[in-house]
């Protein structure tokens, strides 16, 4: 294998998107990054996009783990530039996925596929205090997961570029690619930890990419019938439209109790995919409003409720802290297994690779608005005010993205 050793130029710049406060993404310049350990590659960034995840930094709910001057950032893919000298799988010029989760492929969760779980990659102590255990890394995710630089940027250093990268076809359009790096791969480990299977009837609250993800993957999987439950009317149409059975939460201000009246023997599988600053009653919005809970547990609530005795509820939107009123009896006395967790990432390639290249799933659909990197600013505040055209996510070109084509 050819290795090129990188030498680091100084002067180099790059354009990124640095958070530098609450609802302020600024696109600045900063160093271009540099080799700096023997399994690192540089990526050059060809196209990335804006995570639901990443608002809750743009809108302040971490800032209090967040560093001035931090590139944003986990979904992006482009061409290998740089390897280092142990980079075994790559090559210069390679095009590749960037996985968002870092991991060592070494410690105990990693040989167990647990990615996320990683033992070594982030070097947050705090998170021992807050959790007894850290977590892995994760690109431009706060100092939680390490304050390691994203990939919202023309270049991304990419720590063991071996399991943190995926090669990838070079005449697959990029939508498919950037849809699988995230959001599919997430959408897939929600359904395995409801663990979706043939028959299933499955109900998903929240009808953004992710939840609409998982609504696609649990009829891959085989599920009869998909309830998609949300407030959004125009997403709840696209649910509509790809077969699902929507429930306005408007209509319905008690969705659980919707879904058992016409679902008599309930849910199987129960997904919370709208994250913790979903709330739907007014103790919650009044709660979090006075900062008496920072998480909230009001569509978990309504999960657990509509979900069958015994089964399986999976918790996909992310939630970093504690709520009120979280309902344990209802879990524990209805036997149920709860779980969550970031996605194992590399667990789940190259399956969903391959099902994209080979047509059997396409996620390009999530992307309903393109636009030039540079204007990463402006389509952060669409995406948290709702005003992304066709309502989903920007698919974002770098300079270098549309020289590719």
């Amino acid at each position: 294998m050819h290795t090129t050793a990188y030498k680091p130029h100084p002067s180099e710049k790059m354009k990124a998107a640095l958070w530098t406060g609450t609802k302020s993404i600024e696109l600045g310049e900063v160093p271009k990054p540099t080799i700096t350990a023997p399994k690192d590659a540089i990526v050059h960034i060809a196209h990335c996009t804006i995570c639901g995840s990443d608002l809750h930094m743009y809108a302040s709910d971490l800032n209090k783990v967040m560093q001035q001057g931090l590139i944003m950032g986990h979904e992006a893919i482009g061409i290998v530039e740089e390897i280092g000298p142990e980079v075994q799988n790559l090559q210069a010029g390679d095009r590749v996925i960037i996985l968002p989760v870092i991991t060592c492929g070494e410690c105990f969760y990693c040989k167990r596929n647990e990615f996320s779980l990683c033992d070594r990659t982030n070097p947050y102590k705090e998170l021992e205090h807050m959790y007894g255990h850290r977590l892995s890394g994760i690109f431009g995710y706060s100092m939680i997961t390490g304050g390691y630089p994203g990939d919202q940027a023309e270049y991304c250093r990419v720590p063991n570029a071996d399991l943190t990268c995926v090669k990838a076809p070079k005449d697959i359009d990029a939508k498919k690619l950037v849809g699988v790096a995230d959001v599919t791969t997430t959408a897939w480990h929600g359904c395995e930890l409801a663990e979706v299977g043939e028959g299933d009837i499955v109900g998903v609250w929240g009808c953004g990419a992710v939840g609409l993800l998982i609504q696609r993957l649990a009829k891959f999987r085989g599920a009869s019938r998909v309830y998609a439950v949300d407030k959004d009317i125009d997403q709840l149409g696209i649910a509509k439209s790809l077969g699902m059975i929507p429930v306005d939460v408007n209509e319905h201000l008690y969705p659980a109790d919707y879904v058992l009246s016409i679902e008599p023997h309930r849910l199987d599988r129960g997904i919370e995919a709208s994250g913790f600053r979903s709330t739907n009653s007014a103790a919650h919005a009044t709660m979090r409003a006075l900062g008496i809970e920072v998480d909230s547990s009001d569509t978990a609530n309504a999960v657990i409720k509509a979900t069958r005795k015994g089964w399986n509820v999976a918790l996909i939107g992310d939630f970093f802290y504690t709520t009120n009123n979280f309902p344990i009896g209802m879990l524990m006395e209805k036997a149920m297994t709860l779980r969550g967790g970031q996605l194992y990432a590399q667990k789940y390639f190259p399956f969903l690779l391959d099902i994209v290249v080979e047509g059997k799933y396409d996620p390009s659909f999530m992307f309903t608005h393109e636009d030039n990197f540079e204007n990463i600013s402006q389509n952060y505040d669409a995406f948290f005010n709702h005003k992304v055209p066709g309502g989903l996510k920007v698919c974002l070109a770098t300079a270098f993205g549309r020289a590719q084509k």
